[in-house]
């Protein structure tokens, strides 16, 4: 078992953490979101760094108190969870101004409901012109044809039956991200954790802005994801393994964490989720390809905010390194996997962090993944670095937006480094 410690300095009970202060740290994120959603953040910059700035603050601030919080208020909790609905929809209500992958979602979607294949369709070829709305003529690389998996082009093509839109597509981000939450309040209670932790995924910044926002598609991947976990933790074996692979069929991000099911499923669970997962592919190989489309090109092209695959490609300049952060994901997994609790959250999200840390590619929103794991004191860093991580919208050169990103995150991990050890010595003394 890992030890506590790791936190120890301040995972100490205080009376004095009370509802009403986590009320005031809530309305300082409130506020901040609402000044996001009223303001462009390509015409209004200062306010979005500041306001990104303070909502980092005042939810890193939550998370020390979650830490010393001895209450169990119900009343204060739902207080704080509707103050949260509050500022989604806000950010609903608004255009995404972070990224405009939502635009692709609502095309591939639009195609798929008219009889066309969003692997192979490029959005800019002058055949399918007039398939276009004002919407989709607003997406990011348009020379490419789809590089999602079934499970999101099934889930955008649904969306699209009820309305081919980008608010659609938000609210859909937005349900999603709801039903994340009374997950995480099942999980927390099932497993004798205090459910006021849940505020660690619903207070976080990152998770409102990339979902009821942005409409990012990576809520519902960490919805399957969390689920997985959960029904895992409670016995519930083959739910579990339909959820992970259904997870996988949103992005392939958490397949590294495969080693987690190791023994605790039966062959018959793993074989159930692999073959619906395969089953959501047969709607897309009848034109004699591989159903990836853009994928390949985007792993070998991509680089964004990645330091450390950089610096490893610069050195070792060869295709290989692609699979540098499968192995280590899956090398951490195997490790939790015998070292930490099955009901334990870290146990998911440190190779999932392991393997992000170590991508071709980091952005923003795929930091969503590990934002439902985080409900113990000793994935600090991890929420570090959720929030540091929105300085990539910031206009900052790259060097300050790495130093502004990673480096509270290592400061934090130093500390905590610290305060491990000076545990361990004097318990040993």
């Amino acid at each position: 078992m890992a030890r506590p410690s790791a936190g120890a300095a301040w995972v100490v009970k205080d009376d004095s953490v009370t509802p009403a202060r986590f009320l005031g740290w809530g309305l300082v994120i409130a506020a901040c979101m609402l000044g996001i959603s009223f303001f462009d953040s390509r015409t209004h910059a200062h306010i979005f760094v500041t306001c990104t700035a303070l909502a980092a603050i005042a939810y890193l601030r939550t998370i020390w108190l979650l830490g010393r919080f001895a209450g169990s208020s119900n009343r204060g909790l739902a207080l704080c969870l509707v103050l949260a609905a509050a500022w989604r929809v806000a950010l609903l209500l608004s255009p995404p101004t972070l990224s405009t992958d939502v635009y692709r979602y609502v095309w591939d979607g639009r195609i798929q409901r008219l009889g066309y294949d969003p692997y192979l369709v490029v959005p800019s070829s002058s055949a399918v012109r007039h398939l276009h709305t004002t919407e989709t003529l607003r997406m990011n690389h348009p020379d490419f044809p789809t590089p999602y998996p079934a499970v999101a082009e099934l889930f955008f093509r649904a969306v699209a039956t009820v309305d081919d839109s980008a608010r659609a597509m938000k609210s859909a981000a937005f349900l999603c991200d709801a039903a994340i939450v009374a997950v995480l309040l099942w999980w927390l209670s099932a497993s004798d954790r205090s459910r006021w932790w849940v505020l660690a995924y619903a207070w976080n910044p990152l998770v409102a802005l990339e979902g009821a926002g942005n409409g990012h598609v990576d809520l519902l991947g960490a919805l399957g994801l969390v689920l997985a976990a959960a029904l895992l933790a409670r016995g519930r074996r083959t739910v579990s393994a339909v959820a992970f692979a259904l997870a996988v069929g949103v992005k392939f991000l958490p397949v590294p964490l495969a080693p987690l099911f190791w023994g605790r499923i039966r062959l018959r669970d793993a074989a159930l989720g692999v073959g619906i997962l395969a089953a959501l592919y047969i709607p897309f190989l009848g034109h004699g390809q591989l159903p990836f489309g853009s994928l390949g090109g985007y792993l070998a092209k991509w680089r964004t905010n990645a330091p450390v695959y950089t610096a490893l490609e610069w050195v070792f300049p060869t295709k290989g390194l692609l699979g540098v952060p499968v192995v280590l994901g899956f090398a951490v997994a195997l490790w939790t996997r015998w070292h930490l609790a099955l009901d334990s959250p870290e146990a998911w999200a440190w190779p999932l962090a392991t393997t992000l840390l170590f991508a071709p590619a980091i952005f923003p929103w795929y930091l969503v993944w590990v934002t439902p794991f985080l409900l113990t004191p000793r994935t600090l860093p991890l929420a570090v670095w959720t929030v540091s991580s929105l300085a990539v919208y910031w206009p900052l050169p790259v060097w300050e937006t790495m130093v502004i990103e990673y480096g509270p995150v290592l400061g934090v991990a130093a500390w905590m480094w610290a305060q491990s050890a000076k545990a361990r010595r004097s318990t040993s003394s």
